[in-house]
C-alpha cells in the first residue's frame, strides 16, 4: 500500500515526534550515527542464521514485521540525521548515484560484485 506522504512530510513527522518528547537533547551527531549502526545490526539480526529469498520473506508475516520494523528504525535515524545536519536526502542519494556511475561503469561492473578498485584499467 503506497503512501501519499512526501519525504518532507515524513521528516517533519519524525522531527515533531522528537520535539514532543524533548529528545533533541539526545540527538547529537554521534548518537544519531551510532543509532543508525545499532539499528542496522538489529536489521541483520532478523535473518542472522538464514538466507531467505524475497518470496520466503514475504510468506513469513513475523519476518516481514521484524524486517519492516528494523528497516524503519534505520530510516528514521538516517532522516533525523539529515534533518539535524540540514541535508536533503534525495539530493544526497542522487549525488551518490552519480559518483557510483563513474566508479562502476556498466562496461566494467555489469554482473560483477568486484569493488571499483579491483578493475583493471
Amino acid at each position: 500500500m503506497a503512501s501519499s506522504d512526501t519525504l518532507e512530510d515524513t521528516i517533519l513527522l519524525i522531527d515533531t515526534f522528537t520535539k514532543e518528547r524533548d529528545w533533541q537533547q539526545f540527538h547529537s551527531i554521534k548518537n544519531l550515527m551510532s543509532s543508525v549502526s545499532i539499528e542496522a545490526s538489529e536489521l541483520n539480526e532478523t535473518i542472522q542464521w538464514e538466507n531467505p529469498s524475497p518470496l520466503e520473506v514475504k510468506e513469513n508475516p513475523e519476518l516481514v514485521t521484524a524486517i519492516g520494523d528494523e528497516l524503519a528504525d534505520v530510516m528514521v535515524y538516517c532522516l533525523r540525521l539529515c534533518s539535524v545536519l540540514g541535508f536533503e536526502p534525495v539530493e544526497l542519494i542522487n549525488q551518490k548515484i552519480e559518483k557510483n556511475r563513474t566508479k562502476y561503469p556498466v562496461s566494467k561492473s555489469k554482473g560483477s560484485s568486484k569493488k571499483y578498485t579491483m578493475y583493471e584499467n
